[in-house]
């Protein structure tokens, strides 16, 4: 009976590449680009099935209750959810989970996987993972490595020790070395002599094979790694690694860490379509451009126009493009990306720029994600702002109060339960409440759907700290998002 694979998604990055639509609040693996999924859900589907186990997934705290929505809405659930406390490359994420999987399963085979990749043909996918499973569980550290299809800048390339079979059969060889990015006149050598592929950053080992790597070429962090899982606390269904050794651990790839140095390095080639979504030329070409080479998202409207992406986020919006050619433009309530689709990789640029001017569109997106629902602004003035806050059927914000501002809430859809100091009452569509400054508060759905109520705020400070939780199903504690 062959091994079961134990998947490890991978969401931590912010995605600036694709901003306006991916940024720090809400990065792309999120974000539904190519799809109804997202690119995080698609992933988990596709590493599903006979022979997978649920995934582990790690990720950072602000994106927790992310996960366990969307995994949801897929019917499915994580094995484990791991915490990273801050973002320290792949390497130390890919150690955490190898020894939490390993207490749990010595010797388990875990697959590593980016959570923002698009691989249309799932099944392919998964059989070549299969026929990895042998080579990794005999101790090599398995890599898998894509056919290319042009002369790449992007990407590392992996060498091989011989040329792939004709039909790109996913057969394990030893791999010979890795390419670090290569320059345009490497990279077409490269595609050229058909002895290397794309490094995709997927990866398939066996726990102890990894954890011993480690321990060869990096014990330094291993000891750390073991230290941030040993102090780890347990958050509801999440384990939260331990802040203080976890910010010890240096800030490295896997490739780096441990890959390039270890001599038990096994390469599976994979002949089907990838992309990692790296910018928004990418997402052009697996959109499936028309015969003019055109892709419309959203109500968006092209005029006479040649290779060119027009993409409106919000049903408000109308966005047209004239005589465009070779244009990405991507329209946000909030904010516009107008680029030559030759400079899309310079589109992380932009936020820098914005970063720079202090501009909160940079990192942040107009809808705020919360674990009972979200909430976006409206509207925002000096001493006032409105807000449309959704509440998901049977969710519960924090019971709080405000030290700077009053609220008033009008509900549009569905039913609230409302409490505000002792007096608890049930508010319909087109009823309202108000809610005093300083007055303990909370609002409630106890319906079957959705439930959406306008928010107008007034005060001196409007900001989202102004929060003191004094119960809270989500266990989040203080702060704006706790």
């Amino acid at each position: 009976m062959s091994q079961i694979i134990h998947p490890l998604l991978l969401c931590g990055g912010s995605g600036t590449r694709l901003w306006p639509l991916s940024r720090k609040s809400y990065p792309k693996q999120f974000a539904q680009l190519t799809g109804e999924d997202s690119l995080f859900q698609a992933s988990a589907e596709r590493l599903s099935g006979p022979g997978f186990a649920a995934p582990l997934v790690i990720t950072g705290s602000d994106f927790r209750f992310i996960v366990i929505e969307q995994l949801a809405a897929k019917s499915t659930a994580a094995s484990a959810t791991l915490i990273e406390p801050e973002g320290r490359n792949t390497a130390p994420a890919i150690l955490a989970a190898a020894l939490v999987l390993e207490a749990r399963e010595a010797g388990a085979l875990m697959l590593v996987a980016p959570s923002d990749h698009v691989i249309p043909d799932s099944t392919r996918f998964r059989d070549a993972v299969q026929a990895a499973a042998e080579t990794a569980a005999s101790g090599q550290l398995v890599t898998f490595g894509i056919k290319p299809d042009r002369a790449e800048t992007g990407y590392g390339w992996l060498e091989l020790s011989q040329s792939p079979e004709a039909d790109f059969a996913p057969v394990a060889q030893p791999l010979k070395s890795f390419v670090e990015k290569p320059d345009a006149a490497k990279a077409e050598t490269l595609l050229a002599g058909g002895q290397h592929l794309w490094n995709a950053g997927i990866f398939l080992f066996a726990t102890d094979a990894l954890i011993a790597a480690f321990e060869a070429h990096a014990p330094e962090m291993l000891a750390q790694a073991r230290a941030a899982v040993d102090a780890a606390e347990e958050d509801l269904s999440f384990t939260r690694l331990d802040p203080e050794a976890w910010s010890q651990m240096e800030d490295i790839s896997i490739d780096y860490a441990v890959m390039e140095k270890a001599d038990n390095l096994s390469v599976v080639p994979y002949g089907g379509a990838w992309s990692d979504l790296g910018g928004w030329d990418a997402v052009w070409m697996e959109s499936g451009p028309d015969d003019n080479g055109v892709v419309l998202s959203g109500p968006a409207t092209s005029i006479e126009c040649e290779n060119t992406l027009l993409r409106a986020e919000d049903s408000s919006q109308q966005l047209v493009g004239i005589g465009l050619e070779d244009v990405i433009a991507v329209a946000m309530p909030d904010a516009v990306l107008v680029a030559h689709k030759d400079r899309a990789q310079d589109v992380k640029k932009a936020v820098s720029a914005l970063k720079e001017k202090g501009a909160a569109q940079a990192e942040i997106l107009p809808r705020d994600f919360r674990p009972w629902g979200w909430f976006e602004s409206l509207v925002v003035g000096d001493r006032f702002q409105v807000k449309r806050i959704h509440v998901h059927s049977g969710a519960a914000l924090s019971l709080q109060s405000h030290h700077h501002r009053a609220e008033h809430w009008i509900v549009v859809e569905g039913t609230a339960k409302v409490t505000v100091d002792d007096e608890v009452k049930l508010v319909s569509e087109n009823q309202s409440v108000y809610i005093p400054l300083g007055a303990v508060h909370r609002m409630e759905n106890p319906g079957k759907v959705p439930m959406v109520l306008i928010e107008v705020q007034t005060g001196s400070y409007l900001g989202e700290d102004d929060i003191i939780r004094y119960e809270d199903v989500y266990a989040r504690g203080q702060g704006a998002k706790g």
